[in-house]
């Protein structure tokens, strides 16, 4: 199927309409028509054209929204790299994509040296270019490299047609929405920014785009800028209830997506009675975005939902076998949002993509509803004296706590049993630590569930898109 630039559509359909909003500025489709043209001769005058590769390191600003729409005009692809990151971290992701140009937000091109200035990189252009190719489902659109938090990340290779195929799953969940407003604080160099951005854009939305996460700002976006959708983790979502003092939210916000992992259960109490509708997903760079999100009249907080509408999701085992509900295993994807493969890893892309399922890595299990409940990140899980041990199960049972604000659980060597849990925990203010946690932990968990040891911390580490680092928290206890 041959496809458009949604922003050339929409101003050709509601060309006043509000696109975008960035500190303080905004964009009608029609202005945002014209900031894309300018940014496709400017590329045009470098050279830049069908398969070619543009990396770029930027926190969210409105110059990453130009540049990538202008370069799906060319048939050419962005590699947005993580902002995070250090220079030694991000000089083997640009070997790897072989960019024709690279830029970089002003205030982060030490970190990319010879990169061009991201703000004022189209500045000098005098004539808009008009050029606007027809994209087929299957032509590449970014390189989004996955958060690599263990081992080098790979780059996913994410198609027009996928991103198309993301908002049209997501809508059919969520419901016909005219013109939703979506509160864009994710990062734009991670698949759940760039999904959204694109939502918007097919649907004759608004991105209300924001450079990082700010409380404040969150909140006011969501009283006085008529945000409709929002996207949050648990920890966000507390930070916003807690900053309006769980104040309802106004009629015009519909709902907000979770993601990072299972909500506790007081937190979706408070959520609901601030009238947040929170739906929890489960997704991964490699799916574009969502793969499972629980449906707005079905939501109990109990599962990340069934698959999208025109997606598939099954359970295998160690020898490939497809497994019934209720028994654990390998989660897997199918549908028209999977990744075309790794740039330049052609024996990654052939173990992940077999027989047109997305090996996820991921454990989880389906209940009889075709509900998933994801159980551990495979590289996450823990194996204690031949038990596998998951530790979002674990996780979700202490966060249960009235003193817990959050925790992690990673293994840690042992001599006796190969591995044993360990938990990392995060108070609520004006808590000290409780002395009942391992009594606690015994009421839901079997006993070689129970952590070895609970550890205070400040804050857990994560990642740019709010993941859990665990690898650092392992280093800590090898360290220790």
């Amino acid at each position: 199927m041959m496809n458009t630039c949604p922003v050339r559509e929409g101003t050709a359909r509601w060309p006043e309409a509000e696109a975008l909003t960035f500190a303080g500025r905004s964009w009608t489709y029609r202005a945002l028509d014209g900031e894309i043209s300018r940014w496709v001769a400017a590329l045009q005058a470098r050279g830049i054209g069908a398969g070619d590769r543009v990396a770029l390191l930027s926190t969210n600003h409105a110059s990453c929204v130009f540049l990538f729409f202008a370069l799906g005009r060319l048939g050419a692809l962005l590699a947005p790299l993580n902002a995070r990151l250090t220079a030694l971290e991000l000089a083997p992701l640009r070997e790897d994509v072989a960019p024709r140009v690279t830029l970089a937000l002003g205030s982060l091109m030490d970190r990319l040296p010879g990169s061009e200035r991201l703000e004022t990189w189209a500045d000098g252009v005098k004539e808009p270019s008009l050029a606007c190719e027809p994209l087929e489902d299957s032509a590449p659109r970014v390189v989004l490299f996955t958060s690599g938090t263990t081992g080098r990340p790979k780059g996913a290779v994410i198609t027009e047609g996928n991103f198309r195929a993301s908002a049209r799953c997501s809508a059919a969940n969520l419901g016909a929405f005219p013109a939703p407003r979506w509160l864009g604080t994710l990062p734009l160099f991670h698949v759940g920014g760039l999904a959204m951005l694109t939502r918007c854009a097919y649907e004759g939305g608004c991105l209300i785009l924001h450079d990082r996460f700010d409380v404040e700002a969150v909140n006011r976006a969501i009283d006085v800028e008529g945000v409709t959708h929002a996207s949050f983790v648990a920890t966000t979502l507390e930070r916003v209830l807690n900053a309006r003092r769980d104040r309802p939210m106004p009629e015009s916000f519909k709902l907000a997506l979770i993601g990072g992992g299972p909500v506790p259960t007081p937190l979706l109490e408070r959520a609901r009675a601030a009238r947040l509708l929170a739906l929890q997903t489960y997704g991964l760079t490699e799916s574009c975005s969502q793969v499972t999100t629980e449906r707005p009249s079905e939501a109990d907080g109990r599962t990340a939902g069934p698959p999208l509408p025109g997606l598939e999701v099954r359970i295998t085992g160690p020898e490939g076998q497809v497994l019934g509900p209720g028994r654990e295993g390998d989660i897997e994807v199918r549908g028209p949002t999977v990744m075309a493969g790794y740039l330049n890893r052609p024996e990654a892309t052939r173990e992940t993509l077999r027989d047109g399922w997305l090996r996820t890595r991921d454990m989880g299990m389906l209940d009889e509803r075709g509900r998933l409940t994801v159980l551990s990140r495979r590289t996450d899980l823990i194996l204690r004296g031949g038990e596998n041990l998951y530790p979002m199960e674990i996780e979700t049972v202490i966060a249960s706590h009235p003193a817990v604000q959050e925790v992690a659980v990673v293994g840690v060597a042992d001599a006796r049993w190969g591995e044993v849990p360990v938990a990392f925990v995060v108070l609520r203010s004006g808590h000290a630590f409780p002395e009942d946690l391992d009594t606690w932990c015994r009421r839901s968990l079997a006993g070689f569930k129970l952590p070895a040891r609970f550890l205070a911390m400040e804050a857990l580490p994560r990642n740019a898109m709010g993941k859990v680092e665990r690898t650092v928290l392992r280093q800590r206890l090898v360290a220790s």
